[in-house]
């Protein structure tokens, strides 16, 4: 898994590489779920089958995202694509010494990668779901691993280790919450999965207050959302009657997400088509005390427009 990731790019970082080398990815999903022609099967560690035992290993070595939580047949939590996971920590641009906050524990792999650079006790890793922080903890546990295990609402950090030098979430949201940008060090960055892209944001105090700025990354992300959060809806039943192509378009997709609320799918529509179909790295955001916008190339431009608080 960690040869393909460095072939392909992902490990730029010797530390990141090092990390995924030393922490081992089946301790953490001692089973999951993969979709089959008769539904969810659930793949698991101790099935008297060898050849399903191997399929299960297989698996949890393979560069892709694995869902290991099912309530009421929907997916609540998962264990990320590696390689995604790997941008996403080297976009955190973590230094020795680092306080670190992640939100939304899932199976602790994540948690264990940056205990591994970091040290445990500069690690924070937050979950709603008390089920979940409390099979993170096992799987962290067997590991060898122990950074701070908290069930709590993510959208609103945690105070009480604040403040962090990293802020990374992995979890969908519609807008970055204003507890993380109050929790953050001077300086910190925020990684985080926003419109089916990974905004990235760093904190810095200003004449006007506190100020978190900063793009998209180039790539997109598709993250089992933050629960509690407002949903944005169905994105193609918002814009019925817009043309079928743009609809299908990835980055037209994203626009529509990230703008929900704020203008109306014909809006969007016209803008994406004036601007010649923006990248998502031309996108960015910023976070006040004041409130929250996206906007288009410039935070500053004509193209701005407001985000919902969480």
């Amino acid at each position: 898994m960690v040869r393909g990731m460095a072939a392909a790019g992902a490990l730029p970082d010797p530390a990141w590489r090092a990390a995924f080398a030393a922490v081992p990815r089946h301790l953490f999903v001692p089973y999951y779920y993969v979709e089959g022609s008769g539904g969810s099967r659930r793949l698991w560690s101790g099935d008297r089958d060898p050849e399903a035992r191997w399929r299960w290993l297989n698996g949890a070595y393979a560069d892709t995202a694995l869902g290991t939580r099912m309530r009421d047949g929907r997916l609540i939590s998962s264990s990320s694509q590696p390689s995604l996971m790997a941008l996403m920590l080297t976009a955190l641009d973590v230094r020795e010494g680092d306080r670190v906050l992640e939100i939304g524990a899932g199976t602790g792999y994540n948690a264990a990668l940056l205990a591994h650079r970091l040290g445990g006790d500069l690690v924070t890793t937050v979950d709603l779901d008390p089920e979940i922080t409390e099979s993170a903890r096992n799987h962290l546990a067997a590991a060898g691993y122990r950074p701070a295990v908290v069930t709590g609402d993510g959208a609103r950090g945690c105070r009480e280790r604040a403040p962090f030098d990293g802020i990374l979430a992995t979890c969908a949201l519609p807008s970055v919450p204003r507890a993380w940008v109050g929790q953050a060090a001077p300086g910190a960055r925020i990684v985080a999965p926003l419109a089916t892209g990974l905004v990235r944001l760093r904190v810095a105090d200003t004449p006007e207050g506190r100020v978190a700025r900063g793009p998209f990354l180039a790539t997109s992300a598709f993250f089992v959302a933050l629960r509690g959060a407002p949903a944005a809806g169905d994105l193609a039943e918002r814009a019925e009657g817009l043309p079928r192509h743009a609809l299908s378009n990835d980055l037209f997709r994203f626009l529509l997400a990230l703008s929900a609320g704020a203008l109306t799918p014909e809006e969007a529509y016209r803008l994406w088509r004036h601007e010649h179909r923006p990248r998502r790295d031309r996108y960015g955001v910023t976070v006040t005390e004041r409130g929250q916008w996206a906007w288009l190339d410039d935070p500053r431009g004509p193209h701005v427009w407001p985000l919902p608080e969480v």
